[in-house]
């Protein structure tokens, strides 16, 4: 999950992207389907379907954490890049704002955050993701 949340989620919005995409929403045992000139044959779909089982990967759990916090139609707004707490924030419709901070680092990290009159600091564990939601 981290690598996927590093790069795909937190650092594609940190460089201004406007929506995150995954390779396939569900795939069968084999992680197929694939396109006709290939495509990723390694990467899982959010969920892998196999008869009548279906088991939730890696993907599944990204989109349902990050769509609880960030609302459709949210705007990507700026944050301080860190080469050991990755973050990207985002402002919902509601005033909201929501923070999602990584620690890349192999140990306990704290993380600052200023949103006007508003700091909190935030303690995260080596390799733990946090989402945080100021309320205007």
């Amino acid at each position: 999950m981290s690598w996927h949340m590093k790069n795909v989620v937190v650092g594609a919005t940190q460089n201004w992207a406007k929506n995150v995409i995954l390779w396939n929403l569900a795939s069968d045992k084999n992680q197929e389907p694939h396109t006709d000139r290939g495509g990723c044959y390694n990467c899982l779909g959010a969920v892998t379907i196999s008869g009548n089982s279906v088991e939730r990967n890696v993907s599944y759990y990204i989109i349902g954490h990050i769509s609880t916090f960030v609302k459709p139609i949210a705007k990507r707004i700026a944050s301080t890049k860190s080469l050991t707490n990755v973050n990207t924030a985002f402002l919902n419709l509601s005033g909201e704002q929501v923070i999602i901070i990584q620690n890349t680092s192999a140990s306990q990290r704290r993380f600052r955050i200023k949103s006007g009159e508003k700091e909190m600091v935030i303690p995260l564990l080596a390799g733990s993701v946090a989402t945080v939601v100021i309320n205007k």
